[in-house]
Order: structure tokens, then sequence, then C-alpha cells
């Protein structure tokens, strides 16, 4: 349950709880909508999750349409087939198409 003033993670976890299944966003997205947050605070909020944390982070990839390269690799690997699962299609370069699979329901979150 959130605060009456939430972090910058908890407000990044709650707006990632809202991104539907098949759907991506980037961190700067994220970003954008959360008062005095940044595109390595919605990453670093991501990165402190527990693995079994109902907070689908997965669905949060890089500008580029990419999924960012994690320490070890296997956070990476992981994420990409967690996307592909829910139907997320990447391309022959590793990208997603975010015309196609971008969440564009976001609202300013302050």
């Amino acid at each position: 349950m959130l605060t009456q003033n939430p972090s910058v993670y908890e407000r990044v976890h709650a707006l990632v709880r809202k991104i539907p299944r098949g759907k991506v966003t980037s961190y700067g997205r994220i970003a954008r909508e959360l008062e005095g947050c940044t595109a390595r605070m919605v990453g670093y909020a991501l990165a402190a999750l527990p693995w079994e944390a109902d907070v689908p982070w997965q669905r949060v990839i890089n500008h580029q349409g990419k999924v960012s390269p994690r320490n070890s690799g296997h956070g990476s690997w992981a994420q990409r087939e967690l996307l592909e699962a829910e139907g997320v299609v990447f391309d022959a370069q590793g990208q997603v198409d975010f015309h196609k699979f971008g969440w564009r329901k976001l609202h300013k979150s302050k």
C-alpha cells in the first residue's frame, strides 16, 4: 500500500503496474510522467525489485525499443522471454516496435 507521500520507487512501481500485458514503454517515458524522476531512477527502482514482486518490470525497455543489458545477462534474457510470452515481438535487431506494442495510456501521476 502506498503512503501519503510515496517515494519515487513506489510511484514508479505503481505506474508500471498499469502497463497491460503485451505492451511496453520506456524508462524515459515513465520518468517524464513522474515529477522528480529520471530514466536512470526508473531503472534503479525496477532493478531493486525482488524477483517475486507483482510489478511487471519486463514491460519497461530502453528508448531504442531494446532490452537493456544486465550485469550477468540473465535478466536481459529473462526479460525478453517474459515479453515474448506476452506476445511482444522483437525484430532481427532485437527491437520492439513502439507503434505496435507501445503503451500510450500514460498520464501525469504527480
